[in-house]
């Protein structure tokens, strides 16, 4: 958690589900929300919007109308995998309803993660990259990894489908602020092109698109003459929609602050 109470100390819930908000409900993500939502006991979906109309689908609200339908719906918290921009929107309509918000979205720009920094300040909200808990456990060991490996060479290679926008992803600059923090160097280099001799120090980045792939990170340590390689591969987008409910549960109720998954699955570190 970056902000905010120790969040042991949480409201009585009442025993019904807990509501929940989709935005984006008509993209990849929401779709695998609101399918896996539906297989679960422990929340109920009360809202699902989306900025695409779909005339077939009866629960489908329009997003530019998400500030009253928050108000109406009342939902205990909002999960949001869209845009940056949107996303920013959607956090803001949760300040101004009180309402706790999970954020799955990346590729925010500087200011664009200031303001969700301070909408933390009113609400619960928890951020992260990647809701797998074996990208958790994947980070645990590289900062293990790379704390007991000092001077080795390291590069970072990351793959996702091509119709991903932004470069690298959330989680692989996630995983970069790990290492980073344990090297206590910020020297990365993203691909190599011509005379480009490898300097002491350096982290290599590499961003991969191609066909569907739902997301692949490799973190390689290199030195003495051995190679260690650490790798998390999702087989589908529902590990991270299952972690995102998780999330939205565990945050329902919470003081406001800033959170993030590993609060969810005890990994203060």
């Amino acid at each position: 958690m970056s902000a905010g109470g120790d969040g042991e100390d949480v409201p009585e819930l009442s025993e019904r589900p807990v509501r929940v908000a989709i935005t984006g409900a008509t993209g990849r993500m929401g779709v695998e929300l609101r399918e896996l939502a539906a297989d679960r006991d422990d929340l109920t979906v009360v809202l699902v919007v989306s900025r695409s109309g779909d005339d077939t689908d009866d629960e489908l609200e329009d997003a530019a109308d998400l500030p009253s339908l928050l108000e109406e719906r009342d939902p205990d918290v909002l999960v949001d995998f869209t845009g940056p921009e949107s996303s920013v929107e959607y956090v803001a309509a949760c300040v101004g309803t009180e309402i706790p918000v999970v954020v799955g979205t990346t590729g925010f720009s500087a200011e664009q993660n200031a303001a969700l920094e301070d909408a933390g300040e009113s609400i619960p909200l928890l951020k992260a990259a990647n809701f797998s808990r074996g990208i958790a456990g994947l980070r645990r060991a590289v900062r293990e990894a790379v704390s007991a490996l000092p001077g080795y060479d390291i590069e970072l290679t990351e793959t996702h489908h091509n119709g991903k926008r932004d470069a690298p992803s959330g989680t692989a600059n996630t995983i970069l602020d790990d290492i980073e923090t344990e090297r206590e160097t910020d020297n990365r280099v993203h691909g190599r092109e011509g005379d480009q001799p490898r300097e002491a120090g350096e982290i290599g980045v590499h961003a991969r698109r191609a066909g569907d792939v739902t997301g692949e990170h490799e973190v390689l340590l290199a030195g003495n003459h051995e190679v260690l390689s650490l790798t998390h591969r999702a087989g589908s987008r529902g590990v991270f929609a299952a972690g995102a409910l998780d999330a939205a549960v565990w945050l329902a109720g919470r003081e406001a602050g800033r959170y993030d998954f590993s609060d969810v699955i005890g990994d203060s570190r």
